[in-house]
């Protein structure tokens, strides 16, 4: 079956000297949950992973799917579950790259732990809060497709989290202008994820100087209504039903990661 990052990787693997195309994979990687093997069943918050070598350099081993992980071990064996983007952050700590699916998918690749730093500086930014008074929204001119689509592909972690998400041009008091994603209906406890997921798409587009405003309004006053008449709908995917409470495995909650043995 193919994967998000199958496809992803076939993308970039079709024209490689397109900038956009190689972050769009990266985003993918850091996006997904993975997979990674173990020398040893986890103990508490400790984690031994296992560690190939390859012309001086030490990978370890991750999976999109844990039946691509069987595939690869043709046997049992521990292994833990880890958003991409902690487990990014924890080998940019230490001296270690990122296998993925060696062997036994079309998105095998190998990537040595200078891109795990780079990754994980770029996942590491945040967007600058500034304090703006908007005077007037108009329909979103200009706007590059790659930027649209990395949105697009963005927002569908924000299911449950916003009741609707617009993209207007937006005109400031003082005369300022450019473009804004205002968010309808999100809890403030969201606010922050929101920002940074909208932040990462942008910084992961490939489009140079791509800048785009982020607010956050209720559904029934003015500026929600305003944004509404002229803007562009982003359609946000049906929440998911959460699933029956189960203890997190180690690894799955990003303030409290496992730690590399």
């Amino acid at each position: 079956m193919e994967t998000i990052l199958d496809r992803a990787y076939s993308v970039m693997a079709s024209d490689p000297d397109r900038d956009e195309l190689r972050l769009r994979f990266y985003e993918r990687l850091a996006d997904i949950e993975v997979f990674m093997i173990l020398d040893e069943e986890a103990q508490g918050d400790q984690i031994n992973p296992r560690v190939i070598e390859h012309d001086g350099l030490s990978y370890v081993l991750v999976f999109d799917t844990e039946d691509r992980l069987a595939d690869f071990t043709g046997e049992i064996t521990p292994y833990i579950g880890v958003s991409g983007r902690v487990l990014v952050t924890m080998l940019a700590q230490v001296e270690l790259g990122m296998g993925v699916n060696l062997d036994v998918a079309p998105s095998s690749i190998l990537l040595p732990h200078d891109v795990m730093v780079w990754l994980a500086e770029m996942l590491s930014e945040t967007p600058d809060e500034i304090e703006a008074r908007p005077v007037e929204f108009t329909a979103p001119r200009a706007i590059p497709e790659a930027v649209l689509q990395g949105l697009d592909a963005k927002l569908a972690s924000a299911a449950g989290l916003a009741d609707e998400v617009w993209l207007a041009a937006v005109k400031y008091e003082g005369g300022a202008q450019g473009h804004l994603l205002a968010f309808i209906g999100a809890e403030g406890a969201v606010h922050d994820a929101l920002a940074k997921a909208a932040h990462e798409a942008l910084r992961f587009c490939g489009v140079e100087a791509a800048e785009i405003d982020v607010a956050f309004f209720d559904p029934t006053e003015g500026a929600a209504i305003a944004v509404r008449r002229v803007g562009m709908r982003f359609e946000l995917p049906e929440p998911v039903a959460p699933e029956p409470y189960q203890p997190a495995a180690p690894g799955m909650d990003p303030d409290k990661p496992p730690r590399l043995k």
